[in-house]
């Protein structure tokens, strides 16, 4: 591929790997907002746990560890590992290492050869931070689905424990 073919089907390459990037943070967002409505739904519904029997906690316990798990993995996807992209003219945190002159000069002096192999480099690298951004918010929903039977569980247990029984 010729190097002005290369530098567009560089570019194209990389928009379509940004392009993903909202995608996984848009999931992560309502990911997010179920597992606090859930979790801040129980809590309010959490009777004191001294007037609970110990199985009786178990539900409950296993919905919160499970809500947990997937808020460190929403946390882990909104935060990838960042780093890589040594001396690239074009990754934002090497760009910003440099002065701003700096960054000029390198910039307009780089051959298109190294531009477009900078170019590549970046599809690599943002292909493996939107690939731990998508892992993370697969294991972040695996763990909000878990958490629904031992919610609704303790939910149901707590809302049989309030209706009377008898006359």
């Amino acid at each position: 591929m010729k190097d002005e073919n290369l530098a567009g089907a560089s570019k194209d390459q990389l928009n379509l790997v940004l392009s993903f990037f909202s995608r996984v943070d848009s999931k992560a967002s309502v990911v997010l907002a179920v597992d606090t409505g859930m979790v801040g739904y129980l809590a309010t519904h959490l009777p004191a746990p001294r007037t609970l029997a110990a199985w009786e906690l178990i539900p409950p316990s296993l919905a919160f560890l499970l809500s947990a798990l997937s808020y460190w993995h929403l946390y882990k996807g909104a935060f990838p590992t960042l780093e890589g992209g040594n001396l690239s003219l074009i990754y934002f945190r090497e760009i910003a290492k440099r002065t701003e002159s700096k960054f000029i000069d390198e910039f307009i002096a780089q051959s298109e050869t190294a531009y477009n192999k900078d170019m590549l480099g970046q599809v690599w690298r943002n292909s493996e931070i939107l690939k731990q951004k998508f892992d993370h918010m697969k294991w972040s929903f695996i763990f909000l689905a878990c958490s629904v039977l031992p919610w609704s569980i303790a939910l149901a247990l707590f809302a049989v424990g309030r209706i009377p029984i008898g006359p």
